[in-house]
């Protein structure tokens, strides 16, 4: 069974954010030199029983669809994250569970993330549509732009509103979720959810008796019932101790720089994958201001700028951050899948890989070669 990569996303409440803000961030860990864009896609009416194709299977289209911020794989029809214009983010990380991750082509979780962004206007109405959609088509697929291997998972998700945040766990079609009003909470490729659940399947206990993983009778911990032995072992998240240790009230720069941090983000230069974008928001909970949104768009937060995006009538699309369209020739659509992998790089990754390499060769061109005595 593979293991997830290290991803993680984390949220913040007003009692430790500055500015009665609810403060939402995520560093998105892929395969390394997979291509992240960053989309915008707005509201639209849709003809009854239409259907929307997601990445490899299609649903009924919802009557109408809000307004979305998607930063996704160029490959894949969903997204590691986004926000909408009613001030829903949501997160997805992959985890491992007892439950073997199917292979056969469901709804992917970067799906999900899409999906329930475009029909949810509060964090909660976001878990509904996640737990409804799981229920009618579970998941399973590939996660990895690659034809040799499936590398297929369980998701959980972060969904944040400006009132609250819901941490949702699956495990095929099953799930658990707890509620947050304040503090901060980090969401990790671990399952982290205990005693503590404020809604879940109704079902899902029921099941965890028939596999044989809970008795029943002894008080049911979600992450102990599903994590297998591997899982149990992995080492905590460390931003959460990052976040409780800030000095003073948190600040969207506080996200940003934990999300540079190499100490909590130790896959930037790891030899397989690479933390492919970033994402940070703020949601205020008072007044008229409008929520910000921060997004990458180009690997390592060490080396990227955070973007600022707003929802407002009249929004233009930026070609710039737009990888290129394949159309039904993309090698992610046909089958057999992913027999080869096209060059997906948009103008701003390209921007990116130019001046990285131009800050590399300066850095190396100023060191003092080494000399034996």
């Amino acid at each position: 069974m593979a293991a997830a990569l290290p991803s993680y996303s984390f949220v913040a409440f007003p009692s430790h954010a500055e500015g009665g803000h609810v403060l939402f961030g995520k560093n998105s860990t892929r395969p390394k030199d997979e291509v992240q864009e960053v989309v915008y896609v707005p509201a639209a009416t849709h003809p009854p029983e239409s259907e929307v194709q997601c990445t490899y299977v299609a649903v009924a289209q919802a009557p109408r669809t809000h307004s979305v911020m998607l930063s996704k794989p160029a490959w894949m029809w969903g997204a590691e994250m986004g926000a909408n214009e009613h001030g829903v983010c949501i997160a997805s990380e992959a985890v491992v569970t007892k439950e073997a991750a199917p292979g056969a082509e469901a709804l992917l979780g970067t799906d999900l993330v899409r999906l329930a962004l475009e029909r949810s206007v509060s964090a909660k109405d976001a878990l509904e549509v996640i737990a409804s959609l799981l229920e009618e088509h579970g998941q399973g697929g590939n996660h990895f732009e690659d034809g040799s291997t499936c590398h297929a998972f369980q998701s959980a998700f972060l969904i944040v509103d400006q009132a609250e945040a819901w941490v949702l766990e699956t495990t095929g079609r099953y799930w658990a979720a707890e509620k947050i009003i304040e503090g901060s909470r980090c969401v990790c490729s671990r399952l982290q959810l205990t005693t503590k659940l404020d809604a879940e399947h109704p079902e899902l206990r029921d099941h965890a008796v028939s596999e044989g993983w809970w008795d029943g009778q002894t008080e049911f911990n979600f992450a102990e019932v599903f994590s297998t032995c591997e899982e149990q072992q992995t080492a905590s998240c460390t931003v959460l101790e990052r976040l409780e240790k800030a000095a003073g009230p948190i600040t969207a720069q506080t996200m940003i720089d934990i999300l540079r941090d190499e100490a909590s983000a130790p896959c930037a230069d790891a030899e397989s994958f690479v933390i492919a974008a970033s994402m940070v928001s703020v949601l205020p909970q008072r007044g008229h201001s409008p929520c910000v949104h921060f997004f990458t768009g180009t690997p390592d937060p060490s080396r990227s700028i955070f973007k600022p995006f707003i929802f407002v009538d009249g929004v233009k699309q930026v070609p710039k951050v737009h990888s290129p369209c394949l159309g039904d020739i993309d090698p992610a659509r046909r089958e057999p899948r992913f027999q080869e992998i096209p060059d997906r790089r948009h103008e701003l990754y390209k921007a990116h890989e130019r001046a990285r390499s131009a800050v590399d060769d300066k850095i190396c061109g100023n060191r003092i070669p080494f000399q034996k005595d």
